[in-house]
């Protein structure tokens, strides 16, 4: 369960109209409809959300942030947003992963885990009647981040123990207020997760630690990339997206960003906001597309 304490941490209560961290977190809890397990670590799970119908459900891939640590938030802090697009028709696959301060976690636990957790889906999909020629990935903050590095795996390289499986071919993916560089985010103290969170996540004692894990050294990722930011956003500096959608679009990819007004971080996993609006809208056009 998500730590609202750890939350505010990161997070200062902001005034005027922007959402805080507990005006989401104490609204009532809506449930998954089945929960899987890809480790027996208990935050190696996958919570699944199911429409009504036969399906085949579009799906979307989400991926939860919280600074990479499991002691700030898990896949729970997901929910309100899974359960919205639950109710209009489109099933989630809403996984959790091992943080940078739990055993196994940091390199190369946490992309391990998240690749592993979205490598499930296929294997799954004929079970819970999911089109896997329609997902889109979708990931908050440092989620962000990891949701852009599933869309990227077919790039890693093949010496790094993160590459194998069976990537996922993602229809587009998006990142709501994310840290999508790494070497970026570790070199800007005024990001809302510092800088030392990086040096866990991506491993020390490697020569090259961001060539398997910081995204903008493996474009071009050939997936469209979706940016969608809060101008108020105080935890993740606007320049992280104006970059990396600059650099994504020099390497010769496709990469919008959607800048909302009035919109801190909070409001970018509140189904009532006018960010959540558009990412819906940006999801679904990413379906149309298949």
């Amino acid at each position: 369960m998500f730590r609202i304490a750890a939350l505010l941490a990161i997070a200062p209560v902001m005034t005027g109209d922007l959402l805080t961290w507990p005006d989401l977190t104490k609204r009532p809890q809506p449930s998954a409809d089945a929960t899987l397990s890809y480790g027996p670590d208990q935050m190696q799970k996958v919570d699944v959300w199911l429409p009504a119908g036969k399906g085949p459900h579009p799906v979307v891939l989400m991926v939860h942030g919280g600074c990479w640590q499991t002691s700030i938030a898990d896949r729970s802090l997901m929910n309100w947003i899974a359960a919205d697009l639950r109710s209009e028709g489109i099933a989630v696959w809403n996984i959790d992963y091992r943080g940078i301060d739990r055993a196994g976690g940091g390199y190369p636990g946490t992309f391990a885990d998240t690749a592993q957790a979205a490598d499930l889906l296929t294997r799954n999909a004929r079970r819970y009647h999911l089109d896997t020629r329609r997902v889109v990935a979708v990931g908050h903050s440092a989620g962000g981040h990891l949701a852009l590095w599933l869309a990227a795996r077919r790039k890693l390289p093949k010496d790094s123990p993160l590459a194998g499986g069976k990537p996922i071919r993602l229809a587009r993916v998006i990142s709501l207020g994310g840290l999508p560089d790494l070497e970026a985010t570790a070199a800007s103290p005024d990001n809302g997760c510092g800088t030392e969170v990086v040096a866990k996540l991506v491993g020390t004692g490697r020569s090259d630690p961001y060539t398997d894990t910081s995204v903008p050294r493996l474009l071009p990722i050939g997936v469209r990339q979706d940016l969608v930011n809060g101008r108020e956003d105080k935890i993740i500096p606007f320049r992280m997206a104006t970059a990396y959608a600059a650099a994504a679009t020099r390497a010769g990819d496709t990469a919008a960003l959607h800048t909302v007004p009035a919109t801190g971080h909070v409001e970018l996993v509140a189904p009532e906001s006018a960010a959540w609006a558009e990412t819906k809208r940006i999801i679904r056009e990413g379906f149309a597309d298949k």
